[in-house]
């Protein structure tokens, strides 16, 4: 997993509206390696969809614009691309999952025509082969009958088929890259466990790497390597799934541990994070988190944190890392 395939440099996304400019992504930086899966986790609007689909260049402009920094795969910028040259990456060497398969598939187009659209457009290839390659694929993902499948229509199959089928066209054309937008949010809790394992499953078969977009801390202990947390627009800590579980810093990602239901706690009760987070409008100047966070210091609201290194992949942005805040709160 030493060799990177994706590089993002502080990367900065603003919305232009009525009601003035939403700096939604507000320099977010890290990187990916081969074969690795990484986490992006926070509460709804913090920026994680934004980033994955900036990644992507799927961001509509207007009202979106990059406004800075890079995305950098295989060496190559994606922020420089011409439309047309993104689309001849877009599915074949990096490609998405998008949250709700109902929308994410059309429902006047069969399965069969939605699976061997993006592999005959990439790689010229006959009916015949493109047929053979979707039943493979619906295989690989776990879906029985294939070739009967391929006649059918999103509304004939379950919400995890649907889900299933969304992994198996973002998986046809093989690609290094794959990004996985809350693949399991509208699944019970059964059908998330079988998606996360044909993940890991996929994972091994074909090293593909995966950006993981959840808010759900369970999945994210399941199939992830590193965690990157986000807050505001900015990764406010980021480090491997052991350090970010037993060993967070960030006052904001022990609230979100904090958060989560624990099944060996029956008669403690849930810690919710108090307050709501700033408005993107106009962030703050210092730590977005400073009005909710029990520990904050006049500092941490007039200038934003540096990072601090605790190992070789943790790091974090925080005041109370600082060696002149050391031992105020023990």
């Amino acid at each position: 997993m030493e060799e990177k395939i994706l590089q993002v440099e502080d990367l900065q996304v603003t919305f232009t509206t009525f009601g003035g400019v939403v700096q939604a992504v507000r320099g977010v930086t890290f990187d990916l390696h081969k074969g690795e899966t990484l986490a992006i986790v926070g509460e709804s609007g913090c920026g994680k969809s934004v980033t994955s689909n900036a990644i992507m260049g799927l961001i509509p402009q207007p009202p979106g614009k990059i406004t800075n920094g890079k995305v950098v795969f295989k060496g190559k910028d994606l922020t420089s691309f011409k439309k047309s040259d993104l689309r001849k990456i877009q599915g074949l060497d990096v490609s998405m999952i998008f949250q709700d398969p109902m929308t994410a598939l059309n429902p006047t187009m069969t399965i069969g025509e939605q699976l061997t659209e993006g592999l005959r457009t990439h790689h010229k290839i006959s009916r015949v082969e493109a047929k053979t390659k979707a039943i493979e694929m619906l295989l690989l993902v776990g879906i029985s009958n294939p070739s009967e499948r391929l006649n059918q229509y999103p509304h004939q199959f379950s919400g995890g088929m649907r889900q299933r089928i969304v992994i198996a066209i973002a998986l046809i054309c093989e690609p290094t890259l794959l990004i996985a937008d809350e693949p399991t949010t509208a699944l019970d809790v059964t059908i998330q466990a079988q998606i996360l394992e044909l993940f890991e499953e996929i994972q091994k078969k074909t090293g593909v790497s995966i950006i993981l977009i959840t808010h759900d801390l369970g999945v994210v202990a399941k199939i992830a390597d590193r965690i990157a947390v986000m807050y505001a627009g900015k990764i406010i800590e980021i480090g491997t799934k052991r350090e970010i579980f037993y060993e967070p810093t960030h006052p904001y990602t022990k609230g979100l541990l904090n958060s989560v239901p624990r099944l060996d706690l029956v008669e403690e009760e849930l810690e919710p994070i108090e307050g709501t987070p700033p408005d993107l409008f106009a962030p703050p100047a210092g730590c977005a988190f400073t009005a909710r966070c029990p520990y904050a210091m006049e500092v941490c609201n007039l200038v934003y944190p540096v990072a601090t290194s605790l190992s070789e992949k943790h790091k974090v942005d925080c005041w109370l890392q600082d060696e002149r805040a050391k031992g105020l709160f023990n």
